[in-house]
């Protein structure tokens, strides 16, 4: 392992998936730091030094460590910029790229998670994201908008970020599998790189908990 090799900080079964799709479609090397959840690796010393929320993903990099699932993918997204999956400094999508990666984590996940608990709502002049309401009526129009993808005709980070989180709230029953959402999760679903992510995924499940039983 060299200092200038990505180090991803990774779990299976969390949002990391969508760092380690995000991954296969830049098609570039990295190393794997795999933690279990269960029993607490993402607690202890030697990961707290590198993400005191002990959360995943986190990437070491150049002796650069970026935490926050929306931190890693707009850097390793700017990081090859000859993949061409981050709409550079310049670009007239650049605007729209960096709103809704931040959107993602600033309203959209809060919002769902917020509901989903069933925790009252704040009044819309002090929630940090208005009201569930609107979030939701928010991300599906932009669904529509998304022909075939989220930034328009080519498939970048953002649908990276998006894609895998759609897939999840989904599959979790929090947000609604419109006829919209299915058919751009299809498109993103349907590509090589996550279903490579899926199935590598899938077998360190297997090995994870094979190796639990025995």
């Amino acid at each position: 392992m060299t200092d200038d090799r990505i180090t991803f900080h990774y779990a299976p079964q969390t949002r990391a998936f969508g760092t380690r799709f995000l991954l296969e479609e830049l098609g570039v090397p990295y190393d794997l730091n795999v933690m279990d959840m269960r029993t607490g690796d993402q607690l202890k010393p030697d990961y707290l030094s590198v993400n005191p929320m002990g959360k995943v993903p986190a990437i070491s990099h150049r002796g650069v460590v970026v935490t926050e699932q929306a931190a890693v993918a707009l850097y390793l997204g700017d990081l090859f910029p000859e993949v061409g999956m981050a709409p550079a400094i310049g670009d007239p999508r650049r605007g729209s790229y960096l709103r809704w990666m931040v959107f993602y984590g600033s309203s959209f996940e809060p919002a769902l998670v917020d509901h989903a608990m069933k925790r009252p709502p704040l009044p819309r002049s002090t929630a940090p994201y208005a009201d569930y309401e609107t979030v939701v009526a928010v991300v599906n129009e932009q669904v529509k908008r998304a022909t075939p993808f989220w930034l328009g005709e080519r498939f970048s980070v953002a649908d990276a970020l998006w894609g895998s989180a759609l897939f999840w709230v989904t599959n979790f029953g929090i947000f609604e599998k419109t006829p919209e959402v299915a058919a751009y999760l299809e498109r993103i679903t349907s590509r090589p790189a996550f279903q490579k992510a899926q199935a590598d995924e899938a077998a360190l499940i297997a090995a994870r908990d094979t190796a639990a039983a025995s």
